[in-house]
């Protein structure tokens, strides 16, 4: 499939500050370079990842207002979490305007909480935007070498690493976080004995 990034660049360049729109390019070379490595599909890794946070910077008002006109009902923790939001309206938004194909939509909706039965290029995803070269967290290192492992290794960490984050802040965390934590974590067990 040919994607049209040069859009994809422009549009988030309007609608992203500089912090932002370098880490959607830094997410787009490492969801790139992660497809490489596990057999994915480079081209839809690099348009997934340059279009991955395009509603990150919407208002909590413009994206209910969003979510409200594609008849769009937020769950009690969804409704609580509007850091989860941008995912959720990003992939509606990129259907309706580009429509770049489901495995990217599908990448994009599931980049921040996960999900049981994450594809190839959902977990790529999830993984590089946790890995991208502008990220300097603690344990960021640790996180770029389990990549290179395997992706459920990266997968299981990046599970962990959010769920230890919002149960140290008293925060609600999203079914679909467990659901994939828990089938990630299986996973590594059966790989591993």
């Amino acid at each position: 499939m040919d994607y049209n990034i040069t859009d994809y660049l422009r549009d988030i360049r309007r609608r992203l500050g500089d912090y932002r729109y370098r880490h959607s390019l830094c997410v787009a070379e490492s969801a790139k370079a992660l497809a490489v490595r596990y057999g994915g599909d480079p081209g839809a890794a690099y348009a997934a990842g340059i279009l991955h946070d395009v509603w990150k910077e919407a208002s909590k008002e413009e994206s209910l207002a969003f979510f409200r006109s594609h008849g769009v009902t937020l769950t009690a923790v969804e409704a609580a979490s509007p850091v989860l939001w941008h995912a959720m309206a990003g992939a509606i938004y990129i259907r309706e305007t580009y429509d770049p194909g489901e495995e990217i939509v599908s990448a994009v909706r599931w980049h921040t909480t996960g999900r049981a039965g994450m594809t190839l290029a959902e977990k790529i995803l999830f993984t590089a935007d946790f890995i991208s070269e502008d990220r300097d967290y603690p344990g960021v290192e640790d996180m770029r070498r389990r990549a290179e492992v395997s992706l459920t290794c990266a997968m299981a960490e990046g599970l962990r690493f959010t769920i230890n984050d919002l149960s140290e802040q008293g925060r609600a965390i999203h079914p679909d976080t467990l659901f994939a934590y828990n089938e990630i974590i299986l996973e590594e067990r059966k790989q591993h004995g």
